[in-house]
């Protein structure tokens, strides 16, 4: 009489079986940032082309940091949140990649790869020498441009290969970083959205950015969320010392 008993997959048939889940997320999690890029294209019509570009891209590199980061706390307070996990990597991969092309488009066609405009000075004819034009300007690019170098990092080891070199106490004290990322990041966002596109004697205001209170109702989200899981693991932790005393 045949066996009925299954076979235990082989290891080679686990590690393909993992590549193809990842590949699937890749792919997911890039229809995803395509999907939110052309959302915020869309509702900025009255914008100049090259403005809706690198902003879609800016924000959508936000939604794709707050994903990552919210997926941590949500699945501590909400066990089913737990299938999310392995999202996070593809996540922050594609943020990573969003990033980057907002940095890009942004030295390219803003500063026009000069470092002295990148960080808010101009050439004043009248001063026959450069000076400081934008008033915080060039401390809110200076957190941007640090969030993104620390994301690329963060990206760079978002592997097996990584976690297995660094270890994995290592990896995910690394890791970490993530919410550095999104604090820093979110300044960095904020600065432009409040601050930058206000009243001005020397260039013309944009209409108020749509986003801008949403903006502020995710990061609040994940401040929340995060001090929620705080008190839940101390609690768990300060109950299982105390049932071992």
């Amino acid at each position: 009489m045949p066996s009925t008993k299954k076979k235990s997959p082989t290891k080679e048939g686990r590690v393909e079986r993992r590549r193809e889940r990842r590949l699937r997320r890749h792919v997911g999690t890039a229809l995803l940032s395509v999907a939110v890029f052309f959302l915020f294209w869309l509702t900025r019509a009255d914008w100049s082309p090259d403005m809706r570009f690198w902003k879609a891209a800016g924000d959508v590199g936000f939604f794709l940091l707050w994903a990552t980061v919210v997926i941590g706390p949500l699945a501590k307070l909400w066990r089913p949140a737990r299938k999310l996990i392995p999202w996070r990597r593809q996540l922050g991969i594609w943020f990573a990649i969003a990033a980057s092309l907002h940095a890009l488009l942004i030295l390219n066609g803003w500063a026009r790869w000069s470092v002295s405009r990148f960080f808010g000075y101009e050439f004043i004819p009248e001063l026959g020498r450069e000076a400081r034009w934008e008033p915080g300007f060039g401390l809110a690019n200076l957190l941007g441009l640090t969030a993104l170098l620390v994301g690329l990092v963060l990206a760079a080891t978002s592997s097996d290969w990584a976690m297995r070199a660094l270890g994995r106490p290592a990896w995910k004290f690394l890791h970490t970083g993530a919410y550095f990322v999104f604090y820093v990041g979110s300044i960095h966002a904020l600065y432009f959205l409040f601050i930058h596109y206000t009243v001005s004697f020397h260039k013309q205001i944009p209409p108020p950015d749509w986003f801008r209170y949403w903006f502020l109702a995710m990061v609040t989200v994940v401040a929340i969320l995060q001090g929620a899981a705080f008190v839940k693991t101390a609690r768990t932790m300060r109950t299982e010392t105390s049932a071992i005393a």
